[in-house]
């Protein structure tokens, strides 16, 4: 692999486990918004508050998990 390829591949990583906390900080605001108002379900959902904690493992655990999945084996 040449440099420009392995520049290439952690550019790519990199902005994938950006992507992966931005989504899942994406899915707590919906399923708050799902719990808390009226604008999906009248009265609100109680399907928000478990999607938020759904979210909230994404966001933080997700990029972690995509590091460790790439990590480069020691020698």
């Amino acid at each position: 692999m040449t440099r420009d390829e392995a520049e290439a591949r952690a550019r790519n990583r990199f902005i994938m486990m950006n992507l992966v906390g931005i989504g899942g900080t994406i899915v707590v605001l919906f399923s708050l918004l799902l719990w808390q108002t009226d604008r999906i379900v009248a009265g609100g959902s109680i399907l928000g508050l478990p999607l938020a904690f759904v979210g909230l493992f994404i966001s933080f655990l997700g990029p972690r998990w995509l590091a460790r999945r790439w990590k480069t084996p020691p020698r």
